[in-house]
């Protein structure tokens, strides 16, 4: 009888959800309101981490960047500011390194307060097939990739939890979905961001922490120098996407509490076919679609 009952309610639940996403299509959810609140951005001093500090700014909220440029940092700081961020603070970390994560996080938490809303959007490609990436290089892939995200999450989200309020974003990949060929360290690193985010997620709805919100960001590659050289078959179905564009469709995830943001909207179809076709099958579809490229088409070790 609890199988009986349990299997109608997950049923039921299913409809609801599916409802609910048809009526958001219809009527956009109201954004939140983030003036104030502390927004940590890793890898924020270039690229898609730049752009989302500046969109997040409009919003007033009180910004703090972490990276390992300075002078990108400093730059990014001033944009933000000139987009109406109320407060911006800005922090040398290798998020790489686990006890640097704490020191700094730490520092953080004296100088501006609590982290309401954290972006891990660090990261790194080698850009070498699996059996060329030197050890030293697959690892530093997964220190920055995933590992950091660890210790962030440890770092924060204490106070999220004990305040039920709060937001954890991670800035994945469609790389995170589908594999793609010549980027294994890179692909492993993006799958467990996803599983990860995914997992604390349901961790805190479990427990009862509603309130501390999830959003997973998987977009196809990104004009941003980390893929240079990098080129689609069907742009049109599979553009290389600007980062100007990935930026805004982040911070309107992130203030609708949307928990998974595919980009473009075909990843959507492409991933549920993955899952549905066999391995081989899969592996057909992804270089038809264009996701299988030569390590030529990938830049040296590069950052977000």
């Amino acid at each position: 009888m609890n199988f009986f009952l349990e299997t109608i309610k997950v049923l039921l639940l299913s409809i609801w959800y599916n409802v609910e996403s048809f009526i958001y299509l219809l009527v956009p959810m109201k954004k939140k309101n983030i003036a104030g609140e502390v927004v940590l951005i890793t890898g924020a001093g270039s690229g898609i981490g730049r752009l989302m500090a500046q969109e997040f700014a409009a919003h007033s909220p009180v910004l703090v960047l972490w990276d390992i440029n300075l002078e990108g940092m400093k730059e990014t700081a001033r944009l933000a500011k000139c987009n109406g961020a109320s407060r911006v603070h800005y922090y040398i970390c290798d998020c790489s390194d686990k006890n640097e994560v704490y020191r700094v996080a730490d520092q953080v938490k004296r100088e501006v307060g609590d982290v309401s809303i954290l972006v891990n959007n660090a990261g790194i490609v080698t850009g070498k097939k699996f059996m060329d990436a030197p050890d030293s290089l697959i690892e530093k892939t997964m220190e920055v990739n995933i590992m950091a995200h660890f210790w962030t999450y440890k770092a924060f989200l204490p106070a999220m939890i004990a305040n039920n309020h709060g937001h954890l974003v991670s800035i994945a990949s469609s790389a995170g979905l589908i594999g793609v060929n010549g980027l294994a360290d890179y692909c492993a690193s993006k799958f467990a961001a996803v599983g990860f985010a995914e997992s604390v997620g349901l961790e805190l709805l479990a427990s009862g922490k509603d309130g501390v919100k999830t959003t997973i960001v998987c977009p196809y590659f990104i004009n941003t120098g980390m893929f240079d050289g990098c080129q689609t078959k069907w742009p049109r179905l599979l553009p290389i996407l600007s980062p100007e564009y990935v930026a805004k469709k982040i911070i309107h995830a992130v203030l609708t509490d949307q928990i998974y943001l595919l980009l473009p909207k075909s990843m959507y179809l492409i991933a549920a076919l993955k899952n549905i076709l066999q391995w081989k099958l899969g592996y057909v579809l992804g270089c038809y679609m264009g996701l299988a490229f030569e390590v030529d088409c990938y830049s040296n070790i590069s950052q977000h």
